[in-house]
């Protein structure tokens, strides 16, 4: 792989987006973290009154530490926030979107289930996936190639469904958000979806990676072939 151009042409304009994806999150929720909600509400309480709203007071609320760690956990029903004090339009987008996994996950939205379905066997394959592949590339053993890129699949079907279960959840947060009046039209909605919106190019530039590394694998297998 370090030596064969091929790859480096096949994956350049996947790693320009995701370098271009992860500046763009960055810099946008720096942005509007500055800029408060009009509503004065902080994301762990808009959480907790969404989630109550819902029906799901089970679901638990936690601090983590970083920034941009937010994450709902569905093993543990477990919703966790990087500022849970934070009342700007940024954090409270943030947590309205992972309160839409949580709403998911209650409502049983089928491609969370796929993906929580898959996760055991993407966390085996992806660790084997590219050593088999590449053992079996140098070692010219077309059987261990193969293996690489069926464990290889398993990962670029989870990158894939990914995609419409953070989208979903993004349209379930601007409309949390605005149906409960936590933020007004206008700029106020055009900043959340803008820091959703860059949040959601990430996962579409680790989806095109990983779609243009199965495709470099399966050319390569057949140049050898």
């Amino acid at each position: 792989m370090i030596f064969d151009p091929l790859y480096f042409i096949m994956l350049l304009p996947a790693l320009a987006l995701g370098l271009y994806a992860h500046w763009r999150v960055r810099s946008t929720f720096a942005r509007y973290s500055q800029v408060s909600a009009a509503s004065g509400i902080s994301a762990e309480r808009l959480a907790r009154r969404l989630l109550d709203r819902a029906g799901l007071q089970n679901v638990k609320i936690e601090s983590i530490r970083g920034v941009l760690t937010d994450h709902y956990d569905p093993r543990t029903r477990t919703l966790r926030l990087s500022d849970p004090e934070g009342r700007s339009l940024a954090h409270l987008g943030v947590a309205a979107h992972e309160v839409g996994h949580a709403i998911q996950h209650a409502q049983l939205y089928r491609p969370l289930a796929l993906r929580t379905a898959i996760v055991p066997v993407v966390n085996f394959g992806s660790q084997l996936a590219v050593p088999l592949f590449f053992l079996g590339l140098i070692f010219q053993i077309p059987g261990l190639m193969l293996l690489g890129i069926i464990a290889y699949s398993f990962f670029v079907l989870f990158t894939l469904v990914t995609l419409p279960v953070e989208f979903n959840a993004s349209r379930r947060a601007i409309g949390l958000l605005q149906g409960g009046g936590y933020i007004s039209g206008g700029r106020e909605l055009e900043a959340v979806k803008s820091v959703l919106g860059a949040a959601a190019l990430t996962y579409v530039a680790a989806a095109a990676t990983a779609v243009l590394q199965l495709l470099y694998f399966v050319l390569a297998s057949r140049r050898r072939g």
